[in-house]
């Protein structure tokens, strides 16, 4: 198994927590096998808090075991190719049983096709309507999964939720789960990040958009506020040649130059991510560190080292002294398309574009790195980390 796989999705030495969330939803699973209808267990927390080790150990568990019929789905591009290196390196674990969950509702449907336990990670990401772009023809997919299986386990972070197509919250939640037997199991520790409690708060707030304060400097994280993106990329260049795994990732919202829609400030220039097909996910390819990464490549997975451009659609209230959120400067139109069973607010949509922002700055474990396009947010940023 690819040792940065191996670091990220499977750890040594469980921690007591994840030990005890495990053995706790090991009862679930074996009870919900024994009874109808299907049971949905939730694993709940923040981005960084193990979800992925805690999933991935009962995925060990029982999808390399013959009794069970198993199968793993996610609907994240990237992480789906992730798990596919990890399962060829697992014995006993089939490729095949791991999809994306279009593919495995179509098969399992088309074949009369029947599950003991289906996992899905990032569940925030299933489709909740019918996305026939996609191949999807249904109207909600943890309603499918739900009867394709004796036992959904599913892996949930409403802080992670940035499209209308994918739109969860926790009323939807239990409003397609229904009757279902169903328990919550919750993960509110940290792992991902070395930073400590108080600076990991400090990020939630600033994308709340609550009144600005120095960032804590009370642990080994390593925090820097860059007045260039120029010169924060020298110093991510300079961590991944030490240590690697270090990138640049943004928000949506710079303007297209001269036809170009790159990422653009001061001396700095880099196109965004791109799709790939080849196997190897995008953060762990060489080339990457010459683009700017996205939601959509880095969900669901660890860096060392982040350098963060804060976009266009963020700026300064000096009345408040917060950071605001500018929605009709949000690029990305995909958060903004319209449904035909539920309206989404102007503060649902600021939500989801924050949401976005705090999933990048997230992502690294040993430091983060900041800037912001707007003049005014860049220079209050710097004022405070000065201070």
């Amino acid at each position: 198994m690819n040792e940065i796989l191996k670091a990220q999705f499977f750890v040594d030495d469980l921690s007591d927590d994840q030990k005890r969330v495990i053995t706790n939803i090991n009862d679930y699973i074996k009870q919900g096998l024994q009874n109808t209808p299907s049971s949905v267990a939730i694993i709940e927390g923040a981005a960084g808090t193990g979800k992925s080790v805690v999933l991935m150990e009962l995925v060990r568990q029982y999808m390399t075991d013959k009794r069970y019929k198993t199968s793993l789905v996610v609907n994240h591009p990237e992480l789906y190719k992730a798990y596919q290196d990890i399962a060829e390196s697992i014995p006993n674990m089939k490729v095949n049983s791991i999809r994306r969950p279009t593919s495995l509702i179509n098969y399992a449907q088309k074949n009369h096709k029947k599950y003991d336990i289906i996992f899905v990670d990032e569940a925030h990401l299933l489709y909740s309507k019918s996305e026939p772009y996609a191949h999807y023809r249904g109207q909600n997919q943890l309603t499918d999964l739900m009867a394709l299986a004796k036992v959904v386990v599913v892996v949930y972070d409403f802080d992670q939720v940035f499209q209308s197509k994918m739109y969860w919250d926790k009323d939807l939640l239990f409003k397609t789960i229904g009757s279902h037997p169903h328990k919550s199991f919750n993960m509110n520790f940290q792992y991902r990040m070395v930073a400590s409690d108080e600076q990991v708060a400090w990020m939630d707030d600033l994308t709340a958009e609550k009144p600005l304060k120095p960032f804590p400097d009370n642990s080994d994280f390593d925090f820097k506020m860059f007045d260039t993106a120029g010169a924060m990329f020298d110093t991510i260049k300079k961590r991944n040649k030490e240590v690697g795994m270090s990138r640049m990732v943004a928000t949506s919202g710079f303007p297209r130059i001269d036809g170009r829609h790159n990422v653009e400030m001061d001396t700095f220039n880099l196109p965004w991510d791109e799709w790939d097909p080849q196997r190897t996910h995008w953060a762990k390819r060489e080339g990457s560190i010459t683009q700017v990464g996205t939601i959509y490549t880095l969900q669901g997975f660890d860096l060392n080292y982040v350098g963060m451009i804060i976009g266009p659609s963020f700026g300064y209230d000096p009345q408040t002294d917060t950071m605001t959120i500018i929605p009709e400067k949000y690029s990305h139109k995909e958060i903004f398309k319209k449904r035909k069973d539920m309206k989404f607010t102007q503060d649902e949509y600021r939500t989801f574009i924050a949401n976005v922002l705090n999933v990048l700055m997230k992502r690294g474990k040993y430091g983060l790195y900041l800037t912001a396009y707007d003049d005014a947010l860049r220079k209050r940023l710097l004022e405070i980390t000065k201070k």
